[in-house]
């Protein structure tokens, strides 16, 4: 176990691979355990970290920054700490939210964002997410399956406050207008069956998107494509963090090749 001090308190975290830095940020259901394969995916290119955000795994309990600015506060102190001067961010859920602010705080110092089950724009934010334990969400969410397992083992060790605190605070309103403003080539990524973050419009129907910004639906996903959909979703994966600079991610599409492999 890797951990580093920052602000008095322990950051946990891992990491996999050589070359240029890329961060995997956890959702508020899990911690950096179920980026383990999506790091081993990335790691014959890159630098891979996945760190465990306040209150989450084994990272310090630290409730006053339990907001999203503290969170993102945290981001920004790790990679402060390990030098990395540049990076790309994949979030989901909530770390798509810090990734997000990150990114639009200091767009100089990120190359790229993808954001999976990020709440903007029209969306319908599940109650249950403001209320339940960390373990009633994973038993909500997820089946009783080998490849969920990295989510559960962990929700033990989650502060429901964690959850509850930032959930709280989300403008779903403020993030469109952040993505859409956004100069780093970002990626929106979701799931149609996803229970946690419903959209009511897909974006593309109702946002005009800007050229450096994109959107991908899993159709055969809930609120983990990159569980259920693997291989689909580290392709993808691949392919945006491979563009050239100045090439628009809209031109990354789900291909058919893909979608028969992973069926």
């Amino acid at each position: 176990m890797s951990a580093i001090i920052l602000q008095e308190e322990i950051v946990h975290y891992e990491f996999l691979g050589r070359g240029r830095p890329l961060i995997f940020l956890h959702d508020w259901v899990g911690s950096w355990r179920y980026w383990i394969p999506s790091m081993q995916s990335a790691a014959v290119s890159y630098r891979t970290y996945a760190l465990d955000l306040w209150g989450f795994g084994d990272t310090a309990k630290r409730e006053s920054s339990y907001t999203l600015e503290g969170q993102m506060e945290l981001l920004d102190s790790f990679l402060e700490k390990l030098g990395i001067p540049k990076v790309a961010l994949v979030g989901h859920g909530l770390g798509a939210v810090v990734a997000l602010m990150y990114a639009a705080r200091f767009p100089t110092y990120v190359n790229r964002v993808m954001a999976v089950s990020l709440p903007v724009g029209e969306v319908t934010i599940s109650p249950r997410l403001y209320q339940d334990s960390p373990v009633e969400l994973a038993n909500w969410l997820l089946d009783d399956t080998p490849a969920n397992e990295p989510v559960r083992a962990e929700m033990s060790k989650t502060d429901a406050r964690a959850i509850h605190t930032s959930v709280q605070s989300l403008d779903s309103a403020a993030l469109l207008d952040m993505a859409l403003n956004l100069p780093t080539p970002c990626l929106l990524v979701h799931g149609q069956g996803d229970r946690t973050i419903t959209l009511n419009d897909p974006l593309q129907n109702v946002y005009n998107l800007p050229e450096n910004t994109h959107y991908i639906l899993f159709e055969e996903s809930g609120h983990y494509p990159m569980l259920s959909e693997t291989s689909k979703f580290h392709r993808l994966m691949q392919d945006f963090l491979a563009l050239e600079s100045g090439v628009s991610p809209q031109t990354l599409q789900l291909r058919e090749e893909w979608k028969r492999r992973v069926r």
